[in-house]
């Protein structure tokens, strides 16, 4: 067993992160169908609303559920898209003490406004599905294919950011007319709301004050959870792989990446590099006659190395970790057949 195969039969959680264009989605939906051929209950989820993953596993579309995907394997393998707003919706139902304060709400229009726009909601609600799936006990192990690398880090901190949030001087300031007469809050909170007001028009002011009002007691559980998922993503049964190409701009933030998670104290568990000219072994005998194909291997074997310096830098840096390659192919990988060869190499 490579240490490849370990990841899908042993860990729960696998984040695949590196930059647009190398591959990503693809690697990701690769580990999950190794999963599922290793007896495991697999289910990958993606945050790109592109078809990329609905098309790599042949099937027609995705919802913010699991959708169980048919195939000749002893485990299960099922896929989702996300849906951010719908994730926060549900986020709202679970933490509303009543259904009537839960509808309040889903009908305040800064809510609706906010809720699949508002910075840092994507990626909050990302690592909330993930962890949604993971409490489950559905699945023996949830891969991730998260947004390109610089997005992946908000990903990352996005737990952090939320609890921030909720602890911030601004946020309790608006909270506080929610809990006590407008009199009788500070003179500051009120020239606040006065200037925001006069500003964004008094209409906006009453919709974030009912906002607010309708969130009273939810906080404690928004923070709560956002530990958890904090704790969760530093567990050592969650595994980050770092994919990229051999193109320079995909090898620099996969580098990047490597060195933000090392920071982390999260070191990346392994390293796929996607599309790469596979070598064709020795030189052939000279004089055989086969002047422009010799002409032509040696050509091919002087890309294949050139790919293989340009990121030998990239395997340096997160050794340990074990390294996948797969060759670059003459088709995109557009149903289950083609997934299951580029498992075959990954975890042959």
């Amino acid at each position: 067993m490579n240490d490849l195969t370990a990841l899908v039969r042993e860990r729960s959680i696998v984040v695949c992160c590196g930059s647009g264009g190398v591959g990503k989605t693809t690697v990701s939906a690769t580990f999950a169908l190794a999963a599922a051929q290793a007896g495991r209950r697999a289910c990958v989820v993606t945050v790109d609303p592109a078809r990329r993953l609905a098309d790599a596993l042949g099937v027609q579309s995705l919802l913010n559920t699991p959708t169980e995907v048919s195939g000749d394997w002893p485990g299960h393998l099922s896929a989702l898209m996300l849906d951010t707003k719908g994730t926060f919706d549900d986020l709202v139902h679970r933490y509303a003490r009543t259904p009537e304060q839960a509808e309040g709400i889903l009908a305040n229009r800064l809510y609706q406004n906010l809720a699949g726009a508002l910075s840092g909601t994507q990626e909050y609600m990302a690592m909330e599905k993930l962890y949604e799936l993971v409490d489950s006990g559905d699945f023996d192990v949830v891969v991730v294919d998260t947004p390109p690398t610089r997005n992946a880090l908000d990903l990352l901190d996005a737990p952090r950011r939320l609890t921030r949030f909720l602890e911030n001087r601004l946020f309790r300031a608006l909270l506080l007319p929610t809990r006590m007469s407008l009199r009788a809050v500070g003179v500051a909170t009120q020239a606040l709301l006065r200037t925001i007001s006069k500003v964004a028009g008094a209409e906006i002011v009453q919709d974030a004050v009912s906002f607010f009002q309708a969130f009273e007691g939810m906080e404690e559980g928004f923070r709560t959870r956002a530990g958890a998922v904090r704790e969760m993503l530093a567990d050592p049964a969650t595994a980050f792989v770092l994919v990229t190409s051999a193109r320079p701009d995909a090898i620099a933030e996969a580098s990047f990446f490597a060195e933000k998670l090392l920071e982390r104290d999260m070191a990346p568990a392994a390293l796929v590099v996607n599309r790469i000219h596979p070598t064709f072994g020795t030189e052939p005998a000279p004089d055989s006659g086969l002047t422009a194909l010799e002409e032509n291997l040696a050509t091919m074997q002087a890309v294949a190395q050139r790919e293989e310096a340009a990121y030998a830098g990239l395997v340096a840096q997160v050794a340990p970790a074990p390294v996948g390659r797969i060759p670059l192919f003459g088709h995109d990988v557009h149903e289950l057949t083609a997934l299951a060869r580029t498992a075959d190499c990954l975890f042959a």
